[in-house]
């Protein structure tokens, strides 16, 4: 039985960068379950598991197109120092939570100190990232 758009999978993944260094990975956790082609993962992580058997290995590799997209330069955030509280602290790397006009919280990167803005980056950390997944196919759970 292999997998097939609308299934149900299990799978035990290692996420990595082209360099090697590693940004997630399931191992020591409960394996990830999602439906393949529901949207619930990004474009080629879902392709990639398609085809696979039950006990199968893959690598998978990932373009931003398929992964994250590419960095919005529209999604560099210009924040005024003057609305910072006066005690805290901002360091280049710090990460911070914004809200969007529906109250909702945005995640960005402080990039950049300026003497009166600080830029921060509201992209994914992976966009513009090629991916590599190391893949285990742990089950095939329903249709």
């Amino acid at each position: 039985m292999q997998v097939k758009q609308g299934d149900v999978v299990r799978v035990h993944y290692t996420g990595t960068l082209l360099d090697g260094s590693q940004f997630d990975s399931s191992v020591g956790r409960a394996p990830l379950e999602f439906t393949v082609g529901a949207g619930q993962m990004i474009a080629g992580f879902d392709a990639g598991v398609v085809g696979m058997a039950v006990g199968e290995k893959k690598t998978i590799q990932i373009d931003p197109d398929h992964g994250y997209g590419q960095k919005d330069p529209n999604a560099i955030v210009e924040f005024p120092r003057s609305n910072v509280p006066a005690d805290m602290q901002v360091e280049i790397g710090m990460k911070l939570n914004l809200q969007n006009q529906y109250g909702q919280p945005v995640p960005v990167v402080v990039t950049e100190l300026r003497e009166d803005v600080i830029i921060m980056d509201a992209n994914h950390f992976l966009a513009g990232q090629d991916l590599v997944f190391e893949v285990e196919l742990v089950e095939i759970v329903g249709a």
